[in-house]
């Protein structure tokens, strides 16, 4: 069963949806639990609803519980609900989700819920309904190999190879010679390169490997350049292969980039640029990802020149300014350029807006932040930069009015809305309105003590109040 998105869910459904979700932002968290429950029980594959619950749940939940108390508590009130969940996960899951839900609804940060959950929902074809409880798994468990697996796995069936990729980095720093982490990184990187070169397609449509992989060496070379990190050796054996079919084969785009991409791991940098820069020359080779490549690559090549300067050198300090200079010269320039290019790429709209934002070219970030807004993957970070641009400019009514849009659209508790929370209550103070800061702060305070400097602003204004 996949899941669905929104405009897949029935016009009934969807209204109860978006009931559950106004509902959360009401802080109605029972009467909004309970309706988008039982959404899910009626459409299981609703993702957004699965979100919004957990959302609830977690805002729910707040601080009350934590540390050995939570454990104890949660535990024990958890048991018989997981109990009958393991009962029902081979012959039903979609039963087995629904019972973990429950559980989860009393304590949504139950290990064992969101394990089971996360199996069931692997067991029902709801990858990303694993995935979210398996996340939340391994950000509470970050060390705990058998998690990472799961996820990683998730990820690869769901077809989120760069994130499984992820993961897998991820554990090969704390276990680099892992041959189980190896060939499973093998196997996700070989896949994602299958799907971008279209391997799948023509296993689809009748063909086979053999029509795109002409002979043994170039298998070779295939699971050589899929290899995350490349020795020196292996890396020049690539481009001389490479280099040698690009002869043959003049106009290959992918081969071009591969070669820029290998010379670019050796850190020749020149070269590299030299090849992507033979792609851009191409006729109709007009792609806003190559030229970010481009820009990214003479990023690296600034940031190598300045590990190569002499530390001990009486003038280090200097160049280091002048190197660094230089480089937010050009990044803000090749930015600029790229927006102008692709006028309608809302996401270079978002990070030009960054650019003028660190540089203090405030007008100019407005401007770029309200056009990026219109992005739903940058909305919320682009409502939050006019907030501090706002603020900025000390027009603090204006950035309490962002940040407060901002914060209407997050649902979920997490490091985002803190910082949210945090800059609106810093606002308030500018506007000296201690009373509205404080409760923001306090929001904070209930669910995470050490977040930057709430508990001593908390801790003041109760000392301030007797």
């Amino acid at each position: 069963m996949p899941e669905k998105p929104l405009n897949a869910i029935s016009r009934p459904q969807r209204d109860l949806y978006e009931k559950g979700v106004s509902a959360i932002t009401r802080n109605n968290l029972d009467y909004a639990i309970t309706i988008l429950g039982g959404v899910l029980k009626i459409e299981p594959g609703f993702f957004e609803a699965r979100q919004a619950l957990r959302a609830a749940q977690v805002k729910k939940a707040g601080a009350a519980q934590t540390g050995f108390f939570k454990k104890m508590l949660g535990g024990a009130a958890s048991q018989p609900g997981l109990t009958k969940a393991q009962m029902m996960l081979k012959k039903n899951p979609l039963e087995a989700i629904e019972a973990a839900e429950e559980v989860l609804n009393g304590d949504p940060m139950s290990t064992g819920a969101h394990k089971l959950l996360a199996d069931a929902a692997l067991e029902a074809g709801l990858f990303k309904t694993a995935i979210l409880s398996l996340q939340i798994l391994s950000k509470n468990n970050p060390k705990d190999r058998e998690i990472a697996m799961e996820l990683g796995d998730a990820l690869t069936r769901a077809g989120q190879n760069e994130e499984a990729v992820k993961v897998y980095n991820d554990m090969l720093r704390v276990r680099p010679n892992d041959p189980e982490i190896l060939q499973l990184m093998k196997n996700v990187t070989a896949r994602h390169t299958l799907n971008e070169g279209g391997y799948e397609e023509v296993a689809e449509s009748g063909g086979s490997y053999r029509d795109l992989l002409k002979d043994k060496e170039e298998a070779v070379s295939l699971e050589q350049g899929n290899r995350i990190v490349k020795s020196d050796d292996v890396a020049q054996d690539l481009i001389n292969q490479y280099e040698a079919r690009l002869k043959a084969e003049p106009n290959n785009l992918k081969l071009l980039r591969n070669i820029a991409e290998t010379y670019a791991q050796k850190k020749d940098f020149d070269r590299a640029l030299s090849y992507f820069e033979r792609i851009r020359a191409t006729e109709g080779a007009t792609d806003p990802s190559l030229e970010k490549v481009i820009a990214d690559t003479n990023l690296k090549k600034f940031d190598h020149l300045r590990s190569q300067l002499d530390t001990g050198a009486a003038d280090y300090d200097q160049q280091v300014a002048a190197l660094d200079a230089q480089r937010a010269v050009f990044q803000l320039e090749a930015v600029r350029q790229r927006a102008e290019k692709y006028p309608t790429d809302l996401q270079i709209r978002f990070e030009l807006g960054q650019l003028y934002f660190q540089t203090g070219k405030i007008s100019e970030a407005i401007q770029e932040f309200q056009k990026a807004q219109n992005n739903p993957q940058r909305r919320l970070s682009a409502i939050m930069y006019l907030g501090r641009c706002f603020a900025k400019r000390g027009m603090n009514d204006l950035a309490a009015r962002k940040i407060q849009e901002a914060l209407k659209e997050k649902l979920n508790f997490d490091d985002e809305k803190k910082e949210m929370l945090y800059e609106l209550g810093c606002v308030f103070e500018k506007m000296n309105k201690p009373d509205e800061a404080i409760e923001h702060f306090k929001q904070i305070y209930e669910a995470d003590i050490g977040y930057r400097d709430v508990a001593a602003k908390v801790d003041a204004y109760y000392a301030a109040k007797g």
